[in-house]
């Protein structure tokens, strides 16, 4: 069976709980680790920009981002015209994110949640839907 593939990125806030997302997950999905390894700081938009070019080539089906707050990786990863990442600290907001605004990228504040609701985020967000309808239309207004 073909995993599916996501790509993974970090910055040093992130580091435990990517470890963690990648050997919770590792038999579910393939992952391209984008991030750091390391908990030295380093600046969150070189983690990033790799994550957002594969979710949009097609090389990942999705991302995932982690930093301290969420805001700065999901505001970089918004740069990229085919992005729709989601900030997201409680499991009905990331399932939100995907069943309204088809997010392609899941946006983890590592810093202001516990590593439980970290995963109870990522399983949230994983098991929605895109419901599309009037969702779609609006999503189809969201480029510039």
């Amino acid at each position: 069976m073909t995993k599916i593939k996501v790509a993974i990125g970090n910055d040093h806030a992130g580091t435990e709980l990517k470890f963690k997302i990648l050997e919770r997950y590792k038999d579910q999905f393939e992952f391209i680790n984008h991030g750091t390894d390391e908990t030295n700081s380093v600046d969150y938009p070189d983690h990033v920009h790799p994550v957002a070019n594969d979710v949009e080539n097609g090389t990942a089906q999705f991302g995932i981002l982690i930093c301290g707050s969420g805001n700065g990786v999901c505001m970089t990863a918004n740069k990229h015209k085919g992005i729709r990442a989601g900030l997201a600290w409680a499991p009905e907001l990331a399932a939100l994110t995907k069943q309204h605004n088809n997010a392609n990228i899941l946006c983890i504040p590592a810093r202001f949640i516990s590593e439980e609701t970290a995963l109870e985020v990522f399983e949230a967000y994983i098991s929605a839907e895109f419901e599309g309808g009037r969702h779609q239309n609006r999503v189809n207004k969201i480029p510039c």
